[in-house]
């Protein structure tokens, strides 16, 4: 019988392409995955791997294998899923969660489960939305909460769903009292951003090139509390979403965008889960959470 663990090493292989990120994902040693590969191969008794410079690319038998693994993965999985709703047991969530849902929707969705679901444990992990749906498909989280901007598409992962929360409006945040009501008058001013490579910092350009300039980025910070401080310092311009305010706004400015501005967060979770009743618990509590926090502000 060809071992589950192995095989999974092969899909993340197929899907990845090195046994280094293969490792880093899993948290093995590239060593450990090479071994448990080559016993793989042994097991299965036709070649699945051949050398391409320092790499190991998969053969057409590794390909077709590494299909048929993810196949049987996603099986187990719902089979489990099933189980689970037969019969509830104590179980383990693990959440990736953007840090502004982690600051104004966990510590809400939390109090709920523990009084609803008292057996259910819940993990969560401030991780950048790319990172964290890549980690949901290699089974590190079974449920991250990410973000769609408007105008500015997400890539659809077919093994994912996507369950809406709702609407956060985006806006340009400015000194106080710098005088600056429109996005183009923004253009003189040094900018943070969030970091490079995420879907934040995309549309933000995007919409400065929109309204004639480029923006100069002097500071960049996946911590949305450190653009808050320049700006209040009066260093910076920012384009932040509404849920960052947990506290007043005081030493700044919020400015309305023109257009479409605002990102849709959501819950992504492997189809294979969707009926485990942990996920949808853990989904109702969110949208619970995220309807009291756009009540409590009165922006619903």
């Amino acid at each position: 019988m060809w071992d589950l663990h192995r095989l999974r090493l092969l899909h993340e292989l197929h899907r990845h392409g090195t046994v280094t990120e293969v490792a880093d994902l899993l948290k093995f040693s590239p060593s450990t995955v090479s071994a448990q590969l080559a016993k793989l191969e042994g097991e299965i008794g036709v070649p699945l791997f051949e050398p391409e410079g320092r790499r190991l690319r998969l053969t057409p038998h590794g390909v077709r294998i590494a299909r048929h693994a993810a196949e049987v993965i996603d099986l187990e999985e719902q089979v489990k899923s099933e189980l689970a709703s037969a019969r509830p047991v104590p179980e383990t969530v693990r959440i990736a969660t953007l840090e502004t849902a982690g600051r104004a929707l966990l510590p809400r969705a939390l109090t709920t489960l523990a009084s609803t679901h008292p057996l259910l444990r819940l993990e969560a992990a401030v991780v950048p939305p790319e990172a964290g749906l890549s980690e949901l498909e290699s089974r590190g989280y079974d449920l991250v909460i990410a973000e769609q901007y408007s105008d500015y598409t997400r890539a659809h992962r077919p093994p994912l769903d996507r369950v809406t929360l709702g609407a956060d409006t985006l806006r340009l945040v400015v000194p106080a009292g710098s005088g600056i009501t429109t996005l183009s008058q923004a253009r003189e001013w040094p900018w943070v951003m969030e970091p490079g490579g995420t879907a934040a910092r995309a549309w933000a350009i995007q919409r400065c090139r929109s309204a004639g300039f480029e923006p100069d980025i002097r500071f960049d910070s996946a911590d949305l509390e450190i653009h808050i401080h320049l700006v209040q310092a009066g260093h910076a311009v920012s384009v932040l979403p509404d849920l960052v305010w947990s506290h007043q706004t005081q030493g700044v400015d919020l400015v309305d965008l023109d257009g479409p501005a605002q990102r849709v967060l959501f819950t992504s979770a492997r189809r294979t889960t969707t009926d485990r009743p942990s996920i949808q618990a853990v989904r109702a509590a969110l949208l619970s959470a995220f309807g009291d926090v756009k009540a409590t502000r009165g922006q619903e």
